[in-house]
């Protein structure tokens, strides 16, 4: 996967199953099996949804390593690898091209707010410590910082810098983005509502929190949007807009992983300080999940 430009489609921001409190190897490589099986174009370990903030970096590495060996180059895998620290973002990294990863997926870093030059030197810094694509991911209602357009076309000029996932919510951005770099720049939704939109905008696909729980559909939406037939993927949104909706009534990953316990795919146990649906929530889930045509 050597283009910069090779990432098309629905990918999953995979969860990491647990049990007794530790890793669930099991479950994880069946789900990147049922994954792949199910038409997921790639795949995402360890980012947020992956519960990424409270693995050990051994753990973080672990599930990078079974992902990729569990895949088998069928699909390509974008590991998370970011960090509000420079130095162990790199770290994790170094990691994910060892372990032979496409691609790293690095977050604008929280709680610290660099500026935008702070944010062009911490991805400068990875940039020149790795050889494979990295993909910048900007979310301001995580991070509290928004990486400008600017300093987006600031990274795109330098070797590794291959796109964005976008978890703006901003359609705008897509087209200005596109504006500024051009088509090269791939672009990968990072909000599964406005996915729609972020396609007509001119987007190449998404990674996903709800195709965890319907991947078949997920990817049945991105192959409509990407062959330009919206009719088609107007319709799958409106059957997986309440889905979309029910994943984010608590803190995901934890409503997705509850999703998965549903469908007998690993245990909705989540780690501190994240915790188990409300019974309130649990409904709402299966109620999307049945308008989904997920269960009955």
């Amino acid at each position: 996967m050597t283009a910069r430009t090779s990432f098309r489609g629905s990918f999953t921001a995979l969860v990491t199953p647990f049990g007794n409190g530790a890793l669930d190897e099991k479950a994880f490589r069946n789900l990147v099996d049922w994954q792949i099986a199910e038409g997921t174009d790639g795949l995402v370990p360890v980012g947020t949804t992956g519960e990424s903030p409270t693995l050990s970096h051994e753990e973080h590495n672990q599930i990078v390593e079974w992902c990729v060996e569990q895949a088998k180059g069928r699909v390509p895998v974008i590991a998370g690898a970011g960090s509000n620290s420079t130095a162990e973002a790199i770290g994790l990294a170094r990691n994910a091209e060892k372990a032979g990863a496409d691609a790293v997926l690095v977050v604008t870093p929280y709680y610290n707010k660099p500026t935008q030059e702070g944010l062009y030197q911490h991805f400068k810094a990875i940039n020149d410590a790795v050889g494979i694509p990295i993909f910048i991911y900007n979310i301001p209602a995580r991070s509290v910082i928004d990486m400008s357009v600017d300093t987006m076309k600031r990274l795109f000029e330098l070797g590794n810098i291959a796109g964005v996932k976008d978890a703006t919510a901003n359609v705008v951005r897509v087209s200005q983005q596109r504006a500024a770099m051009g088509e090269g720049f791939n672009q990968l939704s990072g909000e599964d509502a406005t996915a729609l939109g972020f396609m007509a905008h001119g987007g190449h696909g998404c990674i996903s929190v709800t195709s965890n729980v319907a991947p078949r559909l997920c990817a049945e939406f991105q192959d409509a949007c990407m062959n330009g037939d919206y009719r088609t993927a107007l319709r799958l949104q409106d059957k997986l807009m309440p889905l979309h909706t029910a994943l984010f009534i608590e803190t995901n990953p934890a409503p997705a992983k509850y999703a998965l316990s549903v469908l007998g795919k690993c245990a909705d146990t989540v780690r501190l300080p994240m915790v188990r649906l409300a019974e309130k929530t649990k409904a709402a889930v299966r109620e999307a999940m049945v308008r989904a045509g997920l269960i009955n």
